[in-house]
Parts: C-alpha cells; structure tokens; sequence
C-alpha cells in the first residue's frame, strides 16, 4: 500500500482543535508533506517533515499546528489548534510522490 491514508477530519467551531493523521509506509525514507486546498482556491502547503526529522509549517499554521511522527505505526499527526475559518479545507498528504484521497476540515465562525 504505497497510497498515503488520511483521518481524523471534521467539523468544528473556531477557536477549536482537530488532529489528523496519514498513514504512510515510506515517509521515514521520502518524508511527508501536509498540503490543503479550499474550494475555489489553489492548493497550498501547509506542513512537513523531512526523512532526518526536521519540520516546517507555513507561516499561516505557524504556532497553531503541529505535526509529529509515530514511527511504529508508520503515521504522521497533525494537530490542530485554534482553528480559523480559513482553515476550512480539504487536507492531503503526500509521501514518496504519492498522494493520499484527502480528509474534510470545516470550521464554523
């Protein structure tokens, strides 16, 4: 199964959090990145964490998201926190140049 797997999406109000994750056999050789896309906008990159560990996050998520590795279950978290509107979107991940089918986040005002 070299296609990512996402969970973890939903709804929720502003202010609030939701974590997600992505199953991906081979992030720990490719890495894996989080983009997202809203309707009607382009798709922008969100987070990532590289094959030696290190983490990015876009200026826009910084110091809200976080996202971590579970090594043994081959998955990356994303966890989210104070939650805007303009997070509303659909999340993927992508590893090794695949592309996971994506989770819904929506975030009421």
């Amino acid at each position: 199964q070299l296609q990512p797997v996402e969970s973890g999406g939903g709804s929720v109000q502003s202010g609030g959090f939701l974590s997600l994750s992505c199953t991906a056999p081979r992030f720990t050789s490719c890495g894996l990145a989080w983009f997202r896309q809203a309707a009607g906008k382009q798709r922008e990159w969100v987070s990532s964490t590289s094959s030696a560990g290190t983490t990015d996050y876009a200026d826009y998520v910084k110091g809200r998201f976080i996202i971590s590795v579970d090594k043994p279950r081959n998955t990356v978290n994303l966890q989210m926190n104070s939650l805007k509107p303009e997070d509303t979107a659909m999340y993927k991940c992508v590893s090794c140049g695949y592309w996971g089918q994506g989770t819904q986040v929506t975030v009421s005002s």
